[in-house]
C-alpha cells in the first residue's frame, strides 16, 4: 500500500475524529454517549494509523499531521482527566455545602435526637451510677475505670487505632444513612443509641471528678466525628421523611430521587471521618496535656466554621456565575 491508497483509505475517518475533538472542545454540554463511543473508536485507530504511517512513511507529511491528531485527541482525554479532579474538588467545596444548606434542618433535627439519648442517660446515671450497668453494654461498663483515664499514653499502635476507628465510623454512618429506607426508625435509633453511650459515660466520669479529663479525651475528634454523623444520620432522616410523606410523588419516585442527594451527603462526610480518625488516633491518646487536647478541639472547631463559611462564599460566587451565564 502507497501513501496515496493509505490516505484515501482512512481519510474520511481522520476527517470525523477532527470534528468530534473541536466539537467537545468547544460544546461539551452537547456531547452523547454514541459520540462519545465514536470518539473512542476513531482515536484508537487513528493512533494504530499513525503506528502504521511512522513505519511505512517516517518521513512523509501524513505522519506529521496523524501525529498531530493524535496529540490533540490524547490533550483531550488529558483534559476530562483533570475535569474530574475539579468536578470532585467542586463538590466538596461548594456542591456539599449547597446540599447543606438544603437540607441543614434533618442534620439540626439528627443533632436533637442524639442530645435526647445524651441528657436522659446522663440524669439516669447521675441520679444513680449504677444505672451504668442497665445503660451501657457490659463489656464497655465492666471495662471503664475513670480513675485510669490516660494511662497508657503514646503505648498505642496509633497508625492500626486510626484506620479501625476510620472504619468503625464510616460504619456506623452507612448505618446512619441506610435506616432512612425504613422510613428513618433505624436512623432514629442509631442516634439516640450513640447519644445514650455518650451521655452515660459523660456521668460517670462527672461522678468521679473527673469530666475535665473525660471532655478532654472526647472533644478533639469528637467535634469532627459528631458533625459527620449529624450529617449522615441528616441524610437517612431526609430519605426517611420523603418516603413517609411522598407528597405528589410516588414513594418509589422519593426513594430514587432523595437516596441520590443522600448518598452525597453521605459521601461529603468521609473526609471529615478521615480528619476524626487521624486525630482520635494520634492525639487523642498522645501523651500531651490536658490544655492541649482541648486546643485541638478548638482548632477543629474553628476549621469547620471556616470550611462551611468558604463553601458558602463559593456557592454564591458559582450560582452569581449561573445567573450571569443564563
Amino acid at each position: 500500500m502507497n501513501v496515496k491508497q493509505f490516505v484515501k483509505m482512512h481519510r474520511e475517518e481522520w476527517k470525523q475524529l477532527e470534528q468530534l475533538v473541536l466539537t467537545m472542545s468547544k460544546r461539551r454540554n452537547a456531547i452523547t454517549g454514541d459520540a462519545i463511543t465514536q470518539y473512542h473508536r476513531l482515536y484508537q485507530k487513528t493512533a494504530q494509523n499513525l503506528s502504521y504511517s511512522q513505519t511505512y512513511f517516517p518521513n512523509d507529511e501524513v505522519t506529521q499531521y496523524l501525529n498531530g491528531l493524535v496529540s490533540k485527541s490524547h490533550n483531550l482525554l488529558y483534559k476530562d482527566q483533570v475535569s474530574s479532579f475539579k468536578q470532585i474538588r467542586h463538590f466538596f467545596s461548594t456542591k456539599f455545602i449547597g446540599l447543606l444548606v438544603e437540607q441543614w434542618k434533618f442534620v439540626v433535627v439528627a443533632m436533637i435526637l442524639f442530645i435526647i439519648g445524651a441528657v436522659g442517660s446522663f440524669i439516669a446515671v447521675m441520679n444513680d451510677p449504677l444505672h451504668i450497668y442497665a445503660i451501657l453494654p457490659s463489656e464497655i461498663a465492666q471495662g471503664v475505670n475513670p480513675d485510669h483515664i490516660g494511662e497508657g499514653n503514646g503505648a498505642v499502635d496509633s497508625s492500626l487505632m486510626s484506620a479501625s476507628i476510620m472504619t468503625n465510623n464510616i460504619k456506623v454512618a452507612i448505618f446512619a444513612f441506610a435506616g432512612g429506607i425504613t422510613f428513618g426508625l433505624v436512623t432514629v435509633y442509631l442516634l439516640v443509641y450513640n447519644g445514650i453511650l455518650i451521655g452515660a459515660l459523660a456521668a460517670l466520669f462527672w461522678h468521679h471528678e473527673k469530666s475535665y479529663d473525660f471532655w478532654a479525651y472526647i472533644v478533639p475528634h469528637g467535634m469532627i466525628e459528631l458533625t459527620a454523623i449529624f450529617i449522615a444520620g441528616g441524610a437517612g432522616l431526609l430519605m426517611g421523611y420523603k418516603l413517609f410523606v411522598p407528597g405528589q410523588y410516588t414513594r418509589g419516585f422519593q426513594l430514587k430521587h432523595q437516596a441520590k442527594r443522600s448518598v452525597q451527603l453521605l459521601l461529603g462526610t468521609l473526609p471529615l471521618f478521615v480528619i476524626a480518625g487521624v486525630i482520635e488516633g494520634f492525639i487523642t491518646p498522645a501523651a500531651i496535656s490536658l490544655e492541649a487536647k482541648y486546643i485541638v478541639a478548638f482548632l477543629t472547631v474553628i476549621g469547620l466554621i471556616l470550611y462551611v463559611v468558604i463553601g458558602k462564599l463559593n456557592l454564591r460566587k458559582s450560582n452569581a456565575i449561573k445567573d450571569f451565564d443564563s
